[in-house]
């Protein structure tokens, strides 16, 4: 049973961690999608997200995303940083990128521009194989656990690697659709010594499109959210809706696995509640994802995340509204 155990932890390390995390708050810090985003509001800005993921299992995963970036009108580009970390408490992965992002902006129209961007990133990916116990360390009689094993499993505790990715996104005061494509040179990230696993290049197609509703005198704003990704095997569809009224923000997705790679896979994968609020320059943002699977009770799913404008830049005109 423990061998197995071993087995499955191996096989999961290799196969699910070469997937990127997702944020559930793709709308609110959209750095965490594209680069294009990079300067995006015409100022200077910073944030940080924070999510767990299925913490009922007691196989929690825990990931923050911070970033600082500003705008340089004198170039109409914008330059940026971003950190991105994720870890797993069970298994003691954990993966750590730094990227340096660049975007620049151009009109194409009275009301739309277009922001295509590249980002240059340094990531490291490490695991405590020291922690794991194999079954011939184990002596069953005398309860000794031996130091060393003639297991074959060669593995490098941890591995480093350059990645590129790039971004479009076309704007207009009020709406915004974008598209990019993360680890365009499909870095090795094989933990194994001598070993190729390349990791798969990430998709998206994302956008929030602005509803008019109410008339011109009604300041309230409604907008049609969505997401997909694609990365290998993996795909994820996220559908919904955000409303804006005053300072606050309410918000509803559902999350599905439209292209099945299982006949056992769920379709619809959680329904996903957000309530954000703005302050003098902060956005506020909460998010629980609400699992609809079989997969039991895994506590859900939440995301915190805040961001600050530090020239309170909401209003710019031609900036996307996020």
């Amino acid at each position: 049973m423990k061998k197995l155990l071993y087995i499955f932890v191996l096989a999961s390390f290799f196969k699910g961690f070469s997937q990127d995390p997702i944020h559930t708050q793709f709308f609110m810090v959209p750095e965490t999608l594209s680069s294009s985003f990079t300067g995006a509001k015409q100022t200077t800005r910073a944030g940080i997200i924070h999510r767990t993921q299925w913490p009922g299992l007691n196989f929690s995963i825990n990931t923050q995303f911070a970033f600082v970036d500003n705008w340089f009108e004198e170039i109409k580009s914008g330059i940026g940083i971003s950190v991105l970390n994720h870890k797993e408490t069970t298994t003691r992965y954990n993966f750590t990128q730094v990227n340096l992002n660049y975007a620049y902006q151009f009109q194409i129209s009275d009301e739309w521009n277009v922001r295509p961007s590249i980002s240059v990133g340094y990531g490291a990916k490490d695991f405590g194989f020291q922690n794991l116990v194999l079954e011939d360390q184990i002596n069953i009689f005398s309860g000794i656990i031996n130091a060393n094993s003639i297991d074959p499993i060669n593995l490098n505790e941890s591995v480093r690697f350059i990645d590129f990715g790039a971004s479009v996104l076309f704007n207009s005061e009020n709406s915004w659709v974008g598209f990019t494509v993360k680890h365009l040179n499909r870095p090795n990230v094989s933990m194994e010594i001598g070993g190729q696993e390349n990791l798969d290049m990430f998709m998206s197609l994302h956008g929030s499109l602005y509803i008019p509703f109410g008339g011109y005198k009604n300041d309230n704003k409604l907008f049609v959210l969505a997401n997909g990704m694609m990365q290998g095997a993996y795909n994820r569809f996220d559908l919904g809706a955000k409303y804006e009224m005053d300072r606050f923000s309410f918000g509803l997705l559902a999350a599905t696995n439209p292209i099945k790679t299982d006949p056992n896979s769920h379709f619809l994968t959680s329904i996903n509640a957000f309530v954000g609020m703005d302050w003098e320059g902060f956005r506020f943002g909460y998010s629980y994802d609400f699992n609809v699977t079989e997969i039991g009770r895994t506590g859900g799913v939440y995301e915190l995340s805040i961001s600050y404008d530090f020239l309170n830049n909401d209003n710019c005109f031609g900036c996307p509204d996020y």
